[in-house]
């Protein structure tokens, strides 16, 4: 129903239910009913209800356009200053997020100018426009850092935070494996409320909830930047995730001992040979079909 004939109708007290809760949601309602309060201390001789409702019409135009004059522009005022205020609150809170897929790697530039190799299959979250005040990344999967000298900055991981105090290192968090090593520099690893600090060639590394005691790193650089993967005792079963993350292949194990240690490598640009560097050393046996790996014991 139109809004001149609810008040019409509520004029002649002639609302049904239905209609007296559309007019109590009229924007003017509750002038109406100050407006109806005042009519009612004065009496006329012939009450007209179309008189009064003319009258009535005639008042609200007026205020209604009184108040439009100085609303309209400040409405408009701040309907600017809302947009204005979201887009930038959007910018300022837009995390960039860098993800690798399987046998995929890529460079990432910090606003710092430190990089950020990403090794595959993993993600790497950031807030590039504010970053001076918030330098926090996340990570998950493997990266090697490249600080700009006198730079700070902490990566977020599930299994720790490390703290940056300008170098180069290597962390790696996968499944229930955390791994740490730095290869310039000082970094400071905080994991259940504990702080490790390490320094050139040490390694931090927590497997299935265990710290593990680990040898010097001699190396310049972790090896899957030069296309390999390198593993000191670590149980099968991790060798194998990482090898999933280099090559489009399901591998399936039968009868294996995946808690068994290896120690060795493999490459990322051929697949029998990788198979190869794994399975000799374990005396295992592999078989292949097109879209999954079978290994089990000779």
């Amino acid at each position: 129903m139109k809004r001149e004939e609810l008040i019409k109708k509520w004029l002649d007290n002639n609302l049904n239910t239905e209609e007296l809760n559309s007019f109590k949601q009229l924007e003017d309602y509750n002038e109406l009913i100050k407006m109806n309060k005042a009519l009612k201390h004065f009496k006329a001789p012939d009450f007209s209800i179309d008189q009064t409702y003319k009258t009535l019409k005639t008042n609200l135009e007026v205020k209604k356009t009184n108040l439009n004059h100085w609303l309209k522009p400040f409405l408009k005022i701040a309907a600017v200053l809302a947009i204005g205020f979201s887009i930038y609150y959007y910018t300022i809170t837009l995390d960039t997020q860098v993800n690798t897929l399987i046998a995929e790697q890529t460079t990432v530039q910090l606003p710092d100018h430190s990089t950020v190799d990403l090794n595959s299959n993993s993600t790497l979250t950031f807030n590039k426009n504010n970053w001076d005040d918030s330098r926090e990344l996340k990570l998950h999967g493997e990266a090697f850092f490249k600080v700009a000298k006198g730079k700070k900055f902490d990566v977020i991981t599930t299994d720790g935070i490390v703290s940056v105090l300008g170098t180069q290192f290597n962390i790696k968090q996968r499944e229930a494996y955390f791994e740490v090593t730095c290869y310039e520099g000082l970094v400071a690893v905080t994991h259940n409320h504990n702080t490790t600090t390490l320094k050139h060639g040490d390694t931090f590394k927590i497997i299935d909830g265990k710290l593990l005691a680990n040898e010097k790193e001699n190396a310049m650089q972790p090896h899957w930047l030069r296309g390999e993967s390198s593993f000191k005792s670590v149980p099968l079963k991790y060798v194998i995730a990482e090898f999933e993350n280099h090559y489009k292949q399901n591998i399936i194990t039968e009868n294996i001992d995946l808690s068994r240690l290896f120690t060795g490598s493999f490459t990322h640009n051929n697949l029998d040979l990788a198979l190869k560097s794994v399975t000799i050393p374990l005396n295992l046996s592999y078989s292949q079909s097109r879209e999954s790996i079978l290994l089990k014991r000779e």
